[in-house]
C-alpha cells in the first residue's frame, strides 16, 4: 500500500492504462503541456508523447464527439472535460450519440469511452464552475455514472471504466485532489456498481457519494459523541445504483438521511428517497430525510459558499430531528 493524492491515484490509473493498452489515448483542454487543469495529467506527455495525450481546443460537443467517434473505431480515448459545468457544452454528443448508439444498433456499435470531469463547489470559483451535476448524468441509460470519494477507489473505479464497452463518466470531485489514501497500485479494478459501508452503525444510514463522503463521515463522529451510531454508505456509482447495499443498511437503521451536494429538487437524493420507499418503506421509522446544497448559483464569497453547500452541522441535524420526532 502506498500513501498518495487522490489526484495521484488517477495520474496512477492513466499512466497504467497508457502504458499496457495501445488503443488508450487521452485527450482535453491542456492536458498536454500544462498538466491538466487540476495537474492530474502532469507528465504524461513528456512520457508518452503528443499523440497519446492531445491538447483539444476549446470546444466540448466538438472533442467530445471525436472521442465517440474514436471509440467506434476501436480505440479507448479518455476525454477530460475541465468542469461539469462545461459539459453541458457537449450534451447533444452524450444524450444523442455516446448513449444511444448501442441500443440504436442493435447491440452492433459499441461506444468504449471514457469521460473525466471535474464537479462540486468549496473553491470559490462561482456559479459557472462550481454545480455538482452528475445527477443528471444519472438520468441517462446507456452510460455508467461513477463517483469516487477516495484515492484507492479514484484509481480504481477508472481502470473499471477504461475495461467496460459502454461509455463511463468519471466525475471527479475538485476539493479531493490533494486528499492523501491509501492505494495498492498492484490493485486492479474496482467493481462498477457495488456501493461500499465506510463506517457501520445501526442508529441510522447516511448515505452519500463524491466529495460528500468526508463530511458525512465527521457529522457521523459528532453523532457519535452523543452515542449515535451513524452508517455511512459511500455510493460510488450512481448508475447503476446499488439499491441492494441501500436496503439492507435501511433494513438495519430504520432511519435515512440522504447527503447530496446537488440542488434538492429533482435531485439524485430523490432517486435515491424513492428507492427506499419502493423497496424498504416497512423498515422505515421515520420518513426519509435530505440534505442538500441550497437552491441558488453557488456564490463566489466563501461564507455564501460555505451556508450554500451541505456542511456537517445540517447532517447532525437532521439526525437528531429525525430521532426526537420519530424516536
Amino acid at each position: 500500500m502506498t500513501k498518495m493524492t487522490y489526484r495521484d491515484a488517477i495520474r496512477s490509473a492513466l499512466r497504467e492504462a497508457l502504458r499496457t493498452d495501445p488503443r488508450v489515448f487521452l485527450m482535453g483542454e491542456d492536458v498536454g503541456g500544462y498538466g491538466g487543469a487540476f495537474k492530474v495529467s502532469y507528465g504524461l506527455l513528456e512520457e508518452f508523447g503528443p499523440d497519446r495525450v492531445r491538447d483539444t481546443p476549446l470546444s466540448e460537443n466538438t472533442f467530445l464527439g471525436a472521442g465517440i467517434g474514436a471509440a467506434l473505431g476501436g480505440m479507448r480515448p479518455i476525454v477530460e472535460i475541465m468542469t461539469v459545468n462545461f459539459s453541458l457544452l457537449a450534451l447533444d454528443q452524450i444524450v444523442n450519440n455516446a448513449a444511444t448508439l448501442r441500443h440504436m444498433s442493435g447491440g452492433q456499435l459499441s461506444v468504449p469511452l471514457v469521460v473525466r470531469m471535474t464537479t462540486g463547489g468549496g473553491r470559490q470559483l462561482a456559479a459557472q464552475h462550481s454545480h455538482s451535476l452528475e445527477g443528471w448524468f444519472a438520468h441517462i441509460p446507456g452510460i455508467k455514472v461513477v463517483v469516487p470519494a477516495v484515492a484507492a477507489d479514484a484509481r480504481g473505479l477508472v481502470l473499471a471504466a477504461l475495461r467496460d464497452p459502454d461509455p463511463v463518466f468519471v466525475f471527479e470531485h475538485a476539493t479531493l485532489y490533494p486528499v492523501e489514501g491509501e492505494v495498492d497500485e498492484q490493485a486492479g479494478p474496482a467493481d462498477l456498481g457495488r456501493a461500499l459501508v465506510r463506517r457501520p452503525g445501526d442508529a441510522v444510514s447516511l448515505i452519500t457519494y463524491g466529495g460528500t463522503l468526508g463530511t458525512v463521515l465527521h457529522a457521523a463522529d459528532e453523532l457519535a459523541r452523543d452515542g449515535v451510531e451513524a452508517e455511512v454508505i459511500d455510493l460510488r456509482t450512481l448508475r447503476p445504483l446499488d439499491t441492494e447495499t441501500i436496503l439492507a443498511s435501511v433494513a438495519k437503521t430504520h432511519r435515512a438521511v440522504i447527503v447530496d451536494e446537488g440542488w434538492r429538487t429533482c435531485s439524485f437524493a430523490a432517486e435515491v428517497s424513492a428507492r427506499i420507499m419502493e423497496g424498504g418503506f416497512y423498515s422505515l421509522d421515520a420518513p426519509v430525510a435530505r440534505v442538500c446544497s441550497a437552491e441558488v448559483p453557488m456564490p463566489y464569497a466563501k461564507h455564501m459558499e460555505d451556508a450554500a453547500l451541505p456542511q456537517a452541522p445540517a447532517i447532525v441535524a437532521a439526525v437528531r430531528e429525525m430521532l426526537v420526532a420519530h424516536g
